[in-house]
Protein backbone atom coordinates (compact mmCIF):
# COMPACT_ATOMS: atom_id res chain seq x y z
CA UNK A 1 0.00 0.00 0.00
CA UNK A 2 0.96 3.55 -1.23
CA UNK A 3 0.01 6.52 0.24
CA UNK A 4 1.65 10.20 -0.05
CA UNK A 5 4.46 7.98 -0.31
CA UNK A 6 6.73 10.50 -2.36
CA UNK A 7 8.69 12.94 0.13
CA UNK A 8 9.65 15.46 -2.84
CA UNK A 9 5.92 16.65 -2.70
CA UNK A 10 4.30 18.71 -0.51
CA UNK A 11 1.05 16.45 1.04
CA UNK A 12 -2.04 17.70 3.19
CA UNK A 13 -4.83 15.53 4.53
CA UNK A 14 -7.96 17.02 6.57
CA UNK A 15 -8.41 13.77 8.96
CA UNK A 16 -12.03 14.54 10.41
CA UNK A 17 -12.81 14.38 6.73
CA UNK A 18 -11.00 11.52 6.14
CA UNK A 19 -12.85 7.52 6.16
CA UNK A 20 -11.87 5.11 9.09
CA UNK A 21 -10.03 1.71 8.18
CA UNK A 22 -10.12 -0.96 10.52
CA UNK A 23 -7.29 -2.72 11.61
CA UNK A 24 -7.00 -6.23 11.98
CA UNK A 25 -7.67 -6.24 15.55
CA UNK A 26 -11.63 -6.02 16.66
CA UNK A 27 -12.35 -2.21 17.94
CA UNK A 28 -9.27 -0.38 16.60
CA UNK A 29 -9.87 1.84 13.46
CA UNK A 30 -6.93 4.08 11.39
CA UNK A 31 -7.14 7.18 9.43
CA UNK A 32 -3.90 7.26 6.90
CA UNK A 33 -2.04 10.08 6.40
CA UNK A 34 0.93 8.67 4.64
CA UNK A 35 1.99 4.54 4.65
CA UNK A 36 4.49 2.44 2.93
CA UNK A 37 3.95 -1.16 3.08
CA UNK A 38 0.98 -3.26 4.16
CA UNK A 39 0.18 -4.08 7.99
CA UNK A 40 4.33 -4.08 8.27
CA UNK A 41 4.40 -0.52 7.02
CA UNK A 42 6.57 3.05 7.74
CA UNK A 43 2.98 4.57 8.19
CA UNK A 44 1.42 8.24 9.40
CA UNK A 45 -2.11 7.63 11.04
CA UNK A 46 -4.45 8.71 13.26
CA UNK A 47 -5.49 5.18 15.33
CA UNK A 48 -8.95 5.08 17.49
CA UNK A 49 -9.53 2.41 20.02
CA UNK A 50 -13.08 1.55 21.23
CA UNK A 51 -13.65 1.02 24.89
CA UNK A 52 -11.62 -2.65 26.11
CA UNK A 53 -9.80 -2.37 22.88
CA UNK A 54 -6.10 -3.65 22.40
CA UNK A 55 -3.61 -5.52 19.79
CA UNK A 56 -2.11 -8.06 20.92
CA UNK A 57 1.89 -7.66 22.28
CA UNK A 58 4.52 -7.05 19.86
CA UNK A 59 7.77 -5.68 19.26
CA UNK A 60 8.36 -1.88 17.56
CA UNK A 61 11.08 -2.93 15.26
CA UNK A 62 11.12 0.27 13.58
CA UNK A 63 9.66 2.28 16.53
CA UNK A 64 6.91 3.63 17.55
CA UNK A 65 5.86 7.57 18.22
CA UNK A 66 2.24 8.96 19.27
CA UNK A 67 0.66 11.74 20.85
CA UNK A 68 -2.25 10.51 22.52
CA UNK A 69 -5.31 13.27 21.04
CA UNK A 70 -7.83 12.23 23.48
CA UNK A 71 -9.03 9.04 26.20
CA UNK A 72 -6.27 7.17 28.02
CA UNK A 73 -3.82 5.43 25.81
CA UNK A 74 -2.97 2.09 28.06
CA UNK A 75 0.11 -0.27 27.76
CA UNK A 76 1.98 -2.45 30.78
CA UNK A 77 4.16 0.92 31.27
CA UNK A 78 1.47 2.84 32.37
CA UNK A 79 -1.53 5.00 31.58
CA UNK A 80 -1.55 7.92 29.19
CA UNK A 81 -3.92 10.49 29.15
CA UNK A 82 -4.39 13.11 26.58
CA UNK A 83 -1.60 15.78 25.96
CA UNK A 84 0.93 12.63 26.02
CA UNK A 85 4.13 12.47 23.76
CA UNK A 86 5.77 8.77 23.51
CA UNK A 87 8.87 7.39 21.95
CA UNK A 88 9.21 3.31 22.11
CA UNK A 89 11.94 3.22 20.26
CA UNK A 90 13.22 -0.39 18.26
CA UNK A 91 13.44 -3.48 19.88
CA UNK A 92 10.78 -1.84 22.50
CA UNK A 93 7.81 -4.63 23.18
CA UNK A 94 4.27 -4.14 24.41
CA UNK A 95 0.82 -4.26 25.07
CA UNK A 96 -1.35 -1.20 23.44
CA UNK A 97 -5.13 -0.94 24.30
CA UNK A 98 -7.51 1.43 26.16
CA UNK A 99 -10.26 0.32 28.67
CA UNK A 100 -12.25 3.84 28.20
CA UNK A 101 -11.58 4.28 24.27
CA UNK A 102 -8.63 6.25 23.08
CA UNK A 103 -7.15 8.17 19.60
CA UNK A 104 -3.85 8.62 19.21
CA UNK A 105 -1.75 10.61 16.65
CA UNK A 106 1.09 7.70 15.38
CA UNK A 107 4.14 7.48 13.41
CA UNK A 108 5.36 3.87 12.95
CA UNK A 109 8.79 2.75 12.14
CA UNK A 110 10.68 6.02 10.99
CA UNK A 111 13.68 5.74 14.12
CA UNK A 112 17.38 5.60 13.61
CA UNK A 113 17.67 1.78 14.08
CA UNK A 114 20.42 1.95 16.60
CA UNK A 115 18.16 4.45 18.74
CA UNK A 116 17.38 3.16 21.98
CA UNK A 117 15.77 6.22 23.73
CA UNK A 118 12.70 6.51 25.48
CA UNK A 119 10.63 9.13 25.80
CA UNK A 120 7.87 10.01 28.28
CA UNK A 121 5.69 13.87 28.64
CA UNK A 122 3.22 14.80 29.45
CA UNK A 123 2.79 18.11 27.96
CA UNK A 124 -0.87 19.34 30.22
CA UNK A 125 2.50 19.19 32.89
CA UNK A 126 4.77 21.37 31.17
CA UNK A 127 4.73 25.21 30.88
CA UNK A 128 5.37 26.63 27.52
CA UNK A 129 7.51 29.37 26.62
CA UNK A 130 7.69 31.96 24.33
CA UNK A 131 9.71 31.25 21.08
CA UNK A 132 12.64 33.71 20.73
CA UNK A 133 11.69 35.96 17.58
CA UNK A 134 8.38 34.60 16.90
CA UNK A 135 6.04 37.17 18.85
CA UNK A 136 2.49 35.35 20.14
CA UNK A 137 3.88 31.69 19.53
CA UNK A 138 4.89 29.20 22.63
CA UNK A 139 6.69 26.61 22.46
CA UNK A 140 7.15 23.00 24.56
CA UNK A 141 10.16 21.18 23.69
CA UNK A 142 9.17 17.60 23.28
CA UNK A 143 12.12 15.83 21.80
CA UNK A 144 15.71 16.58 19.89
CA UNK A 145 18.74 14.55 18.50
CA UNK A 146 20.84 15.33 16.01
CA UNK A 147 18.52 13.70 13.67
CA UNK A 148 15.38 15.74 14.10
CA UNK A 149 13.10 18.27 16.29
CA UNK A 150 10.04 17.71 17.90
CA UNK A 151 7.90 20.38 19.38
CA UNK A 152 4.34 21.36 20.64
CA UNK A 153 3.79 24.69 19.54
CA UNK A 154 1.01 27.13 20.62
CA UNK A 155 -0.14 29.68 18.36
CA UNK A 156 -2.07 32.73 19.89
CA UNK A 157 -5.37 34.25 18.13
CA UNK A 158 -4.48 35.96 14.47
CA UNK A 159 -0.47 35.01 15.63
CA UNK A 160 1.22 34.72 11.82
CA UNK A 161 4.37 32.63 11.35
CA UNK A 162 6.26 30.27 9.61
CA UNK A 163 6.89 26.76 9.02
CA UNK A 164 9.61 24.67 7.11
CA UNK A 165 12.77 23.56 7.67
CA UNK A 166 16.28 22.53 5.16
CA UNK A 167 15.47 18.63 6.29
CA UNK A 168 11.63 18.59 5.70
CA UNK A 169 8.70 19.62 8.29
CA UNK A 170 5.30 17.70 9.35
CA UNK A 171 2.60 19.40 11.27
CA UNK A 172 -0.62 18.25 13.20
CA UNK A 173 -2.90 20.81 14.48
CA UNK A 174 -3.92 19.49 18.02
CA UNK A 175 -6.42 22.12 18.61
CA UNK A 176 -8.00 25.12 17.08
CA UNK A 177 -7.55 26.40 13.62
CA UNK A 178 -5.27 27.68 11.53
CA UNK A 179 -5.05 29.05 7.63
CA UNK A 180 -1.88 27.50 6.22
CA UNK A 181 -1.07 28.32 2.48
CA UNK A 182 -4.54 28.43 1.67
CA UNK A 183 -5.79 25.77 3.55
CA UNK A 184 -8.06 25.82 6.41
CA UNK A 185 -6.84 23.49 8.68
CA UNK A 186 -8.93 22.26 11.71
CA UNK A 187 -8.17 19.41 14.27
CA UNK A 188 -6.10 16.68 12.91
CA UNK A 189 -5.60 18.35 9.74
CA UNK A 190 -1.76 17.02 8.85
CA UNK A 191 0.57 18.71 6.67
CA UNK A 192 4.27 17.51 5.23
CA UNK A 193 6.79 20.17 3.61
CA UNK A 194 9.37 18.37 1.54
CA UNK A 195 12.96 19.45 2.43
CA UNK A 196 13.48 23.21 1.69
CA UNK A 197 9.63 24.24 1.53
CA UNK A 198 8.02 26.54 3.72
CA UNK A 199 4.44 28.03 4.76
CA UNK A 200 2.63 30.69 5.87
CA UNK A 201 0.24 29.74 8.76
CA UNK A 202 -2.48 32.29 10.69
CA UNK A 203 -3.95 30.94 14.17
CA UNK A 204 -7.85 31.47 13.34
CA UNK A 205 -9.94 33.56 16.37
CA UNK A 206 -9.22 30.65 18.87
CA UNK A 207 -5.56 30.16 18.23
CA UNK A 208 -4.21 27.34 17.69
CA UNK A 209 -2.02 24.20 19.05
CA UNK A 210 0.47 22.44 16.40
CA UNK A 211 2.64 19.13 17.03
CA UNK A 212 5.55 20.06 14.76
CA UNK A 213 8.84 17.94 13.54
CA UNK A 214 11.55 19.48 12.06
CA UNK A 215 14.72 17.77 10.31
CA UNK A 216 13.86 13.93 9.97
CA UNK A 217 13.25 14.08 5.89
CA UNK A 218 16.98 14.34 5.20
CA UNK A 219 17.49 11.50 2.20
CA UNK A 220 13.91 10.14 2.41
CA UNK A 221 13.02 8.97 -1.24
CA UNK A 222 10.41 7.40 -3.23
CA UNK A 223 9.73 3.92 -2.90
CA UNK A 224 7.06 1.78 -5.05
CA UNK A 225 7.64 -1.50 -3.31
CA UNK A 226 8.02 -2.46 0.18
CA UNK A 227 9.91 0.03 2.47
CA UNK A 228 13.44 -0.39 2.95
CA UNK A 229 16.25 2.16 5.18
CA UNK A 230 16.10 4.83 2.61
CA UNK A 231 12.40 5.13 3.90
CA UNK A 232 13.42 6.18 7.29
CA UNK A 233 15.24 9.15 5.94
CA UNK A 234 18.37 7.83 6.77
Amino acid sequence: MLINNDFTRRAIVHGQQTEWIASPMAGVDRRMFDRIGDEVARATSIVRYAPDSHFSPHVHDGGEEFVVLDGVFQDEHGDYPAGTYVRNPPTSRHTPGSAAGCTIFVKLHQFDPDDRTFTRLDTNRVEAVPLAGHPGVQVVPLYHDDRETVNLERLDQGTTTTFGDPGGCELLVLGGDVLVAGEHMTEQSWMRLPQHDGVSATAGDSGAAIWVKRRHLRGAVLKTGAFAKEDFGL
